[in-house]
């Protein structure tokens, strides 16, 4: 499995801004490579967790040439390229063609309800505008408003550069679902970071989650106990990781501000959130010194 390039663990990459909001280059630079070198398989760029609806189309095209000049070649690199409409999705999409990415993902369009056909569509001229790169779908009906059904997959596996998904549903019964219908063809990653184990176990390739990047030896070490078939003691780190992650998500800020302050502990810097994400408030700063020592519980109960 680990000879693939998409399979394990891909963080889901922050925006990182400068001191007044801005998008900086070299603060993206540098978390790029601090994750390269924990060792993780791949980042997933300019996602949910990018605060990807809150950037502009060009801040969206300077996060992810950061992250190519930093760390390109040497790790899978999948970008998200959807915008809420089809022109600006196809901008970003062939500019992450330019760029060498291995893959580029999207969302279905969201605000109006659309039929399957016009999703297909959607996601088909996305796929068209990079035509010599992969295309993931990335199903995350609880956000998104749709949700990916065996039919609108089957229509989706006409395209020939298809090759996975990333699901974010919460029943793992789904990857099992879309594995049937894709067969080998189709990577399908593991999206909610409560349910890695259980992804692992029903067929997923790997993991893309939004907490990875706070802990991610941790979630290397749950996807190589799965690997190695041992199951009790992935179940026990799992439920170690959604203790953690209930803390991270627990505060007045966001969670992607409480990761951020995580990371500046750790000489990391990525500046705050975009509004109208909520920042650190002003108990917070207990909040993050628990989330800190659950971490470093876990690692010293799983890590060694």
């Amino acid at each position: 499995m680990n000879d693939n390039k998409y399979h394990g663990i891909f963080p889901a990459f922050y925006a990182c801004y400068d001191d007044v909001g801005g998008i900086s280059p070299a603060r993206s630079q540098a978390l790029a490579r601090h994750l390269l070198a924990q060792g993780v398989q791949g980042l997933y760029v300019n996602g949910s967790s990018g605060e990807c609806i809150y950037l502009d189309v060009q801040e969206r095209m300077k996060v992810l040439e950061s992250v190519m000049e930093a760390v390109g070649g040497q790790m899978t690199v999948i970008a998200h390229v959807a915008c809420n409409n089809t022109r600006d999705s196809q901008a970003l999409a062939r500019h992450a063609q330019g760029l060498g990415v291995d893959a580029i993902a999207a969302i279905p369009p969201i605000y109006f309800r659309l039929p399957d056909a016009a999703i297909a569509r959607y996601w088909n001229d996305i796929s068209q505008a990079a035509p010599e790169t992969d295309f993931f779908v990335y199903n995350i009906p609880q956000l998104a408003g749709v949700a990916l059904s065996p039919a609108l997959l089957q229509e989706m596996l006409k395209n020939q550069r298809l090759v996975g998904v990333k699901n974010s549903s919460m029943p793992a019964m789904d990857i099992q679902v879309f594995k049937s219908l894709g067969g080998e063809r189709l990577q399908v990653f593991n999206g909610p970071d409560e349910q890695l184990a259980a992804g692992l176990m029903m067929g997923a390739c790997g993991g893309i989650g939004g907490t990875y990047g706070a802990m991610p030896r941790l979630y290397l070490k749950l996807y190589d106990l799965v690997l190695t078939g041992q199951a009790q003691r992935a179940a026990s780190l799992q439920a170690a990781l959604n203790g953690i992650i209930s803390a991270l998500t627990g505060g007045q800020g966001s969670m992607y501000a409480l990761i951020k302050e995580l990371l500046r502990r750790r000489g990391i810097h990525c500046g705050s959130v975009r509004a109208p994400l909520q920042p650190l408030g002003s108990t917070d700063t207990k909040q993050v010194d628990l989330c800190e020592q659950l971490i470093q519980q876990a690692e010293a109960a799983y890590l060694g």
